[in-house]
């Protein structure tokens, strides 16, 4: 297992192609050799007239083809000695010496039918297939029939050379092709690599190749660039997290950071000796109340927009929004009697949440409008339902949003004039109450530019269920 990918396909079809060419070799070679000494038993075992027409006894029989050159055909007698013998040859003075060792006793079965052929040594080196029967026609001596094997060794030793050979080039072709197959296969695999080094570096827009339904490689492509995907959007989730974390803490730091300033001013103020100024007393205790204040309003609403960032459940009971967006409009003409601040609310609409967390939402967004634009600037409030979601809308014709702010307005402490002072434009944290409590309720608020100019706020809630 510590080979590589393509060490081990390349070590599994070689090995693969050598165990079938071996098996087939020795199928070939066993078939081969078994035919071959078939034939030469065929020869042996009705070649009995033939033998006894070589050695005198009888005319010579044309029913069986001719024995192989070198062919020994032996007359024993009862003690064993070779009484007589021939050779077969086409050329007498060129005839072969070679002899068979003949066995001490010869394994004939008492009839008058040859003996099983069998094997026997010989002479220079000669290997024979031989047979032996008694012969009546010699006065009940032993007539031998041998055959060399010699041909029969010769064309199996050239099988296997030709079988040796052709497997080398076998198995030298399947190499140099398995080689290539796998390197196109493998291809892929280390684009994917390369890929991958890539991502590891640090740049997780890269993607592999390929990507298809098609193949084993491309599915695992797709696989690993939905996972890709995932971890790009993780990764982009976790900064922009952490981004608005940082941005948060040294927001909230920067926010406090006022009051506190104030506190401890006026504090050390009464410590040095503003008790000897009745006025300069009454002065620092009362803006150290009004900072504490403002410092615990600000601290109470970074609570309420961590408390519901956190999933907390809020109190859910019918609430109607007509009533609210009316009382929200009453407030917002006591403070501002100058205002023209229309109301557009007919029927009841109900919505399940928390009438508290509603309330401030719609007086957020009324505040917002008043703060931000000029003091004349008339103020439209609509509520209205449409395909089964409740719809809050607050509009005024001030200057309006640029593309920036809009992206950016639900941010907490974000403001969208900086130049305005904290006292008339509050610390940036109304809107993003306004967008934590109407995600806690399931609904959803956009901002876009008011027909005319100006800005308009939008909050969809779902209607609450039919009792």
């Amino acid at each position: 297992m510590t080979l590589s990918l393509r060490g081990r396909l390349l070590i599994g079809v070689i090995s693969l192609v050598v165990i079938g060419l071996v098996v087939a070799n020795i199928a070939t070679y066993v078939l081969l050799k078994n035919s071959l000494i078939g034939r030469v038993d065929y020869q042996l075992t009705n070649g009995v007239d033939e033998a006894a027409s070589a050695l005198g006894a009888g005319p010579t029989s044309r029913q069986h083809p001719p024995f192989p050159v070198g062919t020994v055909v032996e007359l024993i007698g009862s003690d064993g000695s070779v009484v007589d013998g021939k050779v077969v040859s086409p050329n007498f003075a060129n005839s072969p010496t070679a002899r068979p060792n003949l066995p001490k006793t010869l394994p004939n079965y008492g009839t008058d039918k040859p003996a099983p052929p069998y094997d026997v040594s010989g002479t220079e080196g000669v290997q024979y297939r031989m047979t032996d029967w008694p012969e009546g026609r010699f006065g009940g001596q032993f007539v031998v029939l041998a055959i060399p094997l010699t041909d029969v060794q010769s064309t199996l030793s050239a099988l296997l050379q030709t079988e040796a050979l052709i497997s080398l080039a076998v198995v030298a072709a399947t190499v140099v092709l398995a080689l290539v197959i796998i390197e196109i296969g493998l291809r892929p695999l280390r684009r994917m690599g390369a890929v991958a080094k890539d991502i590891a570096a640090g740049d997780l827009t890269r993607r592999v190749e390929p990507a298809t339904p098609r193949t084993e490689i491309g599915r695992l492509g797709l696989a690993l660039n939905a996972m890709l995907s995932q971890i790009e959007a993780a990764f982009a989730q976790r900064t922009a997290s952490e981004r608005r974390l940082r941005r948060f803490i040294a927001d909230a730091s920067h926010e406090l950071r006022t009051p506190l300033t104030s506190v401890r001013g006026y504090s050390e103020m009464l410590r040095r000796g503003a008790a000897a100024s009745p006025v300069d007393a009454d002065l620092a205790r009362r803006r150290i109340e009004e900072e504490s204040v403002r410092m615990s309003a600000l601290v109470d609403d970074m609570l309420l927009i961590a408390r519901l960032d956190q999933g907390r459940p809020l109190e859910t009971e019918p609430v109607d929004l007509q009533v609210i967006a009316r009382d929200a409009a009453a407030d917002a003409r006591v403070v501002a009697p100058q205002r023209e601040i229309t109301l557009e609310a007919p029927d009841k609409v109900v919505v399940s949440g928390d009438d508290t967390r509603l309330r401030q939402v719609v007086g957020n967004l009324v505040r917002n409008a008043l703060v931000h634009t000029p003091g004349t600037t008339p103020i439209e409030i609509a509520v209205t339902t449409l395909n089964g979601t409740a719809r809050l809308s607050i509009a005024d014709h001030g200057s309006g949003l640029r593309t920036e702010d809009k992206e950016r307005i639900f941010e907490p402490f974000y403001r969208a004039d900086p130049s305005r002072s904290r006292d008339s434009g509050g610390a940036g944290l109304g809107l993003s109450i306004v967008n934590a409590v109407v995600a806690a309720h399931g609904g959803h608020v956009d901002v876009k530019e008011t027909s005319g100019g100006g800005a308009t706020f939008e909050v969809e809630l779902p209607l609450a269920p039919a009792s």
